[in-house]
């Protein structure tokens, strides 16, 4: 048996131990994991992913930050440098939810949304 993690899955509010680790080609997982945590785990060993979200600055507006986040889970090991490129970003009303603020960020093929309308 390889490295062993200790992962609980958080797929559901029971939040269940698992030990997770990897046998030549498979991912093997000990522990009373339903189908939906299976996926998770072996998502969570392989290479973790996560949805960022936080605010952009609003220019022209009463607003001051918009928020947003990514349309679908990034790998964690980016979550910071998409901050920084967030943090780079001025948005301008009027802003509808779910309008692309950031097409493809670090060209994850994720883009980052508007979490709320921002009307002029």
């Amino acid at each position: 048996m390889e490295k062993t993690r200790e992962i609980i899955c958080i797929t559901c509010p029971k939040g269940c131990d698992a030990q997770v680790w990897q046998e030549g080609e498979s991912i093997k997982i000990k522990g009373k994991i339903c189908k939906e945590g299976k996926a998770y785990l072996q998502q969570e060993f392989i290479e973790p992913v996560r949805v960022l979200t936080s605010t952009v600055v609003v220019e022209n507006s009463r607003a001051t930050r918009l928020p947003v986040r990514t349309a679908k889970a990034i790998p964690k090991k980016q979550l910071f440098q998409c901050l920084e490129e967030m943090m780079k970003v001025r948005a301008s009303p009027p802003i509808e939810m779910g309008q692309v603020i950031i097409p493809n960020i670090l060209n994850t093929g994720v883009d980052v949304i508007a979490s709320d309308d921002l009307p002029v």
